[in-house]
């Protein structure tokens, strides 16, 4: 089981910050995902929500430079298109390793980055407006949400050939019964939880 420290370990510290990726590191979870807009001023940063003047965000450039070669990361661009004149995708593909993962809900986005990066591994959300079926065309993983994901869907999305992770998964019984059905990987605000189901223990 994939365990994805969603925003960091972000039931511990502030979510998206450096502290809480440093701590998803320490306890030894296998991604961070972190979630990405630009911001007033065209910089790609780290924040869930849309910047707010004044406020001071890791760039993604400052994220992926504290993780570079110590734990998977999975950015996520949020409403990309709104963006499209600051060129989102590209210039975050641009800073991304071949081992990083590229997650969006919007279909295009994907689509671009792996025409500009052919082998890019990304993560299609589907149950929004994306069908599984229309994952397949491309996307490595699907990303089902909690409150919506099925057995039907999981086993369609495995059929296809694609490795299904569910998000955001904080209850360890929710987390056993989703490893029953066949998940590969479980975005977390507490990535300490799932490591001591799934692997008997955290590091501290």
């Amino acid at each position: 089981m994939l365990v994805i420290a969603h925003r960091g370990a972000s039931a511990e510290l502030p979510e998206n910050t450096l502290p809480a990726f440093e701590r998803a590191i320490e306890l030894g979870a296998d991604y961070v995902e972190l979630d990405v807009h630009a911001d007033t001023a065209g910089r790609l940063v780290v924040t869930h929500g849309r910047p707010r003047p004044k406020r001071d965000y890791p760039t993604l450039e400052e994220a992926l430079e504290l993780m570079r070669g110590r734990i998977g990361v999975m950015v996520e661009l949020k409403t990309p298109a709104r963006y499209r004149s600051h060129d989102v995708v590209a210039r975050a593909v641009h800073l991304m390793s071949p081992d990083d993962v590229l997650v969006c809900f919007q279909r295009a986005a994907l689509e671009e980055a792996r025409s500009l990066r052919p082998g890019l591994r990304t993560v299609q959300h589907v149950g929004y407006g994306v069908s599984i079926r229309a994952a397949a065309r491309g996307a490595w993983a699907a990303g089902f949400a909690n409150g919506r994901v099925t057995q039907r869907g999981i086993a369609t999305a495995l059929r296809l050939d694609l490795v299904p992770l569910v998000y955001t998964v904080n209850d360890a019984a929710r987390m056993r019964e989703l490893a029953d059905t066949g998940v590969a990987g479980l975005f977390t605000d507490r990535p300490e939880r799932a490591l001591r189901l799934f692997r008997g223990a955290a590091r501290r």
